[in-house]
């Protein structure tokens, strides 16, 4: 099974992509749906982070504050560092898992950070998802309400826009109307089939 990684950065419209994929029936393996089942309470994971991290991360209920953690590990290069050592792993391992659940001609991996966790053994294929930096800020204040200056924060800490291009097999740009990324997912459906088979 050909197994295509599909990537970029905050705000690029890598849900919008995968959403056309699944609707002509292709499964998604979204790396972002897996972490937040890891840190659901009583997973080990979220046991590991509270002591990494303290109580204080959590909410009154038990579960993970994810805009605490997001403020302090976006700010803080090794507290990053520390809950990547922790979910990543965990993240590959339920990632492998699934893929072998599945037995079609291809399937669609996101990993928002294919690049930034060396995790680009696990796909055959990058499908690069890609938008002016200007758009990607525009959209997550609108998406997610952030201030200015941690949206800027988690775009400097991803590869740059120009890596992940020269490092795509495939790109999309989502600066363009829907109907034409519509169209521009459907041909990439024909070459990922006719790339399975051979």
């Amino acid at each position: 099974m050909l197994k295509i990684g599909l990537t970029g950065g905050i705000g690029c419209g890598k849900t919008t992509v995968s959403k056309l994929f699944e609707q002509l029936n292709i499964p998604v393996i979204d790396a972002d749906t897996l972490a937040h089942q890891l840190v659901e309470v009583g997973q080990p994971a979220l046991k590991e982070i509270v002591l990494a991290f303290g109580s204080d991360i959590l909410n009154l209920d038990g579960s993970l504050n994810r805009k605490k953690l997001g403020q302090l590990i976006f700010s803080d290069r090794q507290q990053k560092q520390k809950l990547e050592t922790i979910l990543h792993p965990e993240i590959y391992q339920a990632i492998q898992t699934a893929i072998k659940s599945l037995n079609l001609p291809y399937c669609i991996i996101s990993i928002p950070l294919l690049f930034e966790t060396n995790m680009i053994d696990l796909v055959d294929r990058i499908l690069v998802i890609d938008c002016p930096v200007e758009s990607q800020i525009e959209r997550v204040q609108k998406r997610d309400g952030l201030p200015l200056a941690q949206i800027q924060a988690i775009i400097d800490s991803q590869v740059s826009r120009i890596y992940r291009k020269t490092h795509a097999h495939d790109l999309i740009d989502t600066s363009k109307t829907n109907d034409k990324l519509a169209e521009t997912v459907k041909k990439l459906h024909n070459s990922y089939l006719c790339l399975s088979v051979c």
